[in-house]
């Protein structure tokens, strides 16, 4: 089964073609295969090596070479994280979601609903899927559970690396679990404060508006603004959005909601109040 980080892999080899106005056939002439190879190479059916990622950039004249260098990465990384123990086990999306965090260079979130998945107790993730329909059987459940769990391992990564959450008032205040629950996840949320590569802010019910449609966003950065990949949660899964004027859509919404959201001890102060009056 392909991965999402393969399928963009080859999503931007086509991508880089189309810009450079070759067909198929022109481009498997460059490197002398069947062109039935590059559908398959831009679909991620077949994989392909870093040489050839470059020998195609230089047919396609793409003079970016960061950009190239970067595909060239994604090519040849063969990386076999943690994840893949839970592969067969958890959906697809699942995985997809916690490689693409693996490999970003920093993530941005905003959420309206929930605390953000990296930092949920487990019995609020619990009461969270609890809540899915149709509800996963209780094994399926705990699983899902300690695959969320082990996604905070992001925060323990050597090089530099940010994880900025936007989190609206309501997300504080929706009891999942009931308030026994809600009260230690919140003060939870509140030690991650001390976390060097964690950063929350709060969106006020006073703030001016909700940017979006109201559904939690991930904005995960690649090693170059073209690799950038916005995630949406969505009942049938996640979804992946890498279109220029999406990721600058999305950009957007971003930029809106932090200027909307309370600075960092404001937002440590309506945390607190809000647990004590739990």
């Amino acid at each position: 089964m392909t991965t999402a980080r393969q399928r963009r892999l080859g999503a931007e080899l086509r991508k880089m073609r189309e810009a450079a106005g070759y067909n198929a056939r022109e481009a498997a002439a460059v490197l002398g295969i069947d062109h039935t190879k590059i559908s398959h190479m831009e679909t991620a059916r077949f994989g392909v090596s870093a040489e050839r990622v470059r020998t195609l950039a230089g047919a396609y004249k793409c003079d970016d070479q960061a950009y190239v260098e970067a595909l060239a990465a994604m090519a040849t990384d063969r990386t076999k994280g943690w994840w893949e123990e839970y592969r067969g086990i958890l959906p697809a999306g699942f995985l997809d979601v916690t490689e693409l965090e693996h490999h970003s260079t920093y993530l941005r979130t905003y959420q309206i609903a929930h605390i953000p998945g990296i930092a949920q107790t487990e019995d609020y993730a619990r009461a969270v899927f609890e809540l899915t329909f149709p509800r996963p059987p209780k094994r399926d459940a705990e699983i899902m559970i300690e695959h969320r769990s082990r996604r905070a391992k992001i925060l323990e990564r050597e090089e530099d690396f940010e994880y900025m959450a936007l989190i609206h008032e309501a997300a504080l205040r929706v009891r999942f679990g009931g308030p026994d629950v809600t009260r230690t996840q919140l003060h939870h949320l509140l030690g991650m404060f001390d976390h060097p590569r964690f950063t929350a802010r709060i969106i006020p019910f006073e703030a001016d508006g909700i940017a979006g449609a109201g559904q939690a966003v991930l904005y995960a950065g690649g090693p170059v603004p073209q690799l950038d990949t916005v995630q949406l949660d969505s009942a049938h899964g996640a979804v992946f959005l890498d279109a220029e004027a999406q990721l600058n859509a999305y950009r957007q919404l971003l930029f809106a909601m932090e200027k909307r959201a309370l600075g960092v001890k404001k937002s440590r102060d309506l945390i607190r109040d809000i647990a004590n009056q739990l």
